[in-house]
């Protein structure tokens, strides 16, 4: 008995230490943003004396919501008529083929060289659409925006002058929210997205160590696409996997935090969950394919360290699932066993790990939000963990699968073109699954599980671990809540 409870301990304490290293390497990324913003973002570059051939690339599957207003938007970017392409890459079975075909007819009629792209199959998926289409343009850059993505007028002239830099790659930029204030869903989505693109990104980049293209609202230089490989369908996330063989390649990345491509969140948990399982699977898929080289290559002691916490970021779900099974347990180890208690007191340290978190999250909501008061933001990272919590069965399945190398389908993510407060998400036609599986059941036993344990710690006297139950029982609540709530 006494072997499994110390099993049990050092089970906790190897992913306390996993999440832990984590957190700093947010906390590092952090400190480098910080300094970056200090120093102030370096001037635009001027307008290039010849202006480069962009082929703009519109992935589509069944978007009979939001492919009129993406075509309008990318109809409508400000570029010379004579150097833009953009394609229109339709694998749609619905009748969102006809509402392309239509958009694409008037604006031809008006001068705009665009087409609707249709492949025999849809082999490949996302990747392979992208594949496909470069067969059938010339444009020497490649700007991409999915469905659910408006970008502004001015998108290209504000990034291609950066492409004057031969060893640049891809220009990422910033995402915005159409529907931000829509609900809390997307509320708690755009407290974690702002994170990624207001901090993280930046720190990356300040700190020279390899980013991502975040799959849309950025340009590609066409030669770099082709010298590390193309467009690869082996992982669900074909972004964050060319984007290391691009880097692993040479070729250097940049980021503008203040250019923005606006995007609509997802206003439903199945279409959330659909968008988590394709990121966490898809890293590890990636972590899978290309840890091994980062660490062997010539790359600094610092950008390889980085580069094992980005590939692995999703991991994190695993190592939070453990620790949150293991820890009920450990409430009735430490009533049982008081001679272990010195020990036993790392169980109770388990929010220190997220203190890096906390000024990680802090720095990128005050810069969204720099006049907003500071009190408001306690209740939104409390409710972000939580609920980033209660997704870890979800996420963690996702992520064993992509490590066992199991293939999954490319389920995209629905969109309903809702902007702000406006529209429903009743009665949509699209949808990714049943949220009422045995999934879904055992997130709601879950969410008993832990309220169990703010129960024994309360009959206890243990307060150690009661704030990671109580969050836990909150997170785990608020998915099975929704699940049912979005169920028809």
């Amino acid at each position: 008995m006494l072997f499994l409870e110390i099993t049990l301990l050092a089970l906790y304490g190897l992913c306390l230490a996993f999440v832990l290293g984590f957190s700093l390497t947010q906390f590092q990324l952090t400190r480098l943003a910080r300094q970056a913003y200090r120093r102030g973002l370096p001037p635009e570059p001027a307008p290039p004396a010849f202006w480069p051939r962009v082929t703009v690339q519109l992935p589509l599957y069944n978007e009979v919501f939001v492919a009129e207003r993406l075509i309008d938007a990318c109809a409508a970017l400000n570029y010379p008529l004579n150097l833009l392409h953009v394609q229109v890459l339709d694998d749609s079975t619905d009748e969102t083929v006809a509402l392309v075909a239509a958009r694409v007819a008037h604006y031809r009629a008006l001068g705009v060289h665009i087409d609707q792209v249709r492949r025999p199959d849809r082999q490949g998926y996302k990747a392979g659409a992208l594949r496909y289409g470069l067969e059938h343009t010339d444009g020497e850059l490649i700007a991409i925006f999915d469905a659910d993505f408006v970008p502004e007028p001015d998108f290209l002239l504000r990034t291609v002058p950066y492409f004057q830099d031969a060893g640049l790659g891809v220009v990422q930029t910033r995402w915005g929210h159409l529907n931000e204030e829509y609900s809390l869903l997307t509320e708690l989505q755009a407290f974690g997205l702002n994170a990624h693109f207001h901090v993280e990104q930046v720190g990356r980049t300040a700190g020279g160590h390899f980013i991502n293209f975040n799959g849309t609202g950025g340009v590609w230089r066409r030669t770099c696409i082709e010298d590390a490989g193309g467009w690869h369908t082996d992982t669900l996330t074909e972004d964050l996997d060319l984007s290391y063989r691009a880097q692993l390649r040479g070729w250097r990345f940049h980021y503008l935090p203040h250019v923005v491509a606006p995007a609509e969140l997802p206003a439903t948990l199945d279409a959330l969950k659909s968008q988590q399982f394709r990121w966490t699977k898809g890293a590890a898929e990636t972590a899978r394919k290309h840890l091994r080289t980062v660490l062997r290559s010539s790359e600094s002691l610092a950008t390889k360290l980085h580069a094992t916490f980005h590939l692995l970021n999703s991991t994190v779900f695993v190592a939070i699932l453990l620790m949150a099974l293991v820890s009920v347990p450990l409430v009735f180890v430490r009533a049982d066993l008081p001679e272990l208690k010195p020990v036993l007191r790392v169980a109770s340290v388990f929010l220190l790990a997220f203190v890096p978190l906390i000024y990680y999250y802090f720095t990128a909501w005050r810069l969204d939000k720099p006049t907003a008061p500071v009190w408001r933001f306690v209740p939104q990272f409390l409710l972000f963990l939580s609920v980033s919590m209660g997704l870890t069965l979800h996420n963690a399945r996702a992520v064993l699968l992509g490590y066992s190398g199991r293939q999954s389908a490319f389920i995209r993510t629905p969109k309903l073109g809702l902007v702000r407060r406006q529209g429903r998400w009743q009665g949509r036609r699209y949808r990714t699954g049943d949220l009422l599986d045995g999934l879904t059941l055992t997130e709601g036993l879950l969410a008993l599980y832990f309220a169990f344990g703010i129960g024994a710690g309360l009959y206890f006297g243990d307060w150690g671990l009661i704030p990671f139950h109580l969050m836990l029982t909150v997170g785990y609540g608020l998915i099975f809540m929704y699940s049912v709530r979005h169920r028809k």
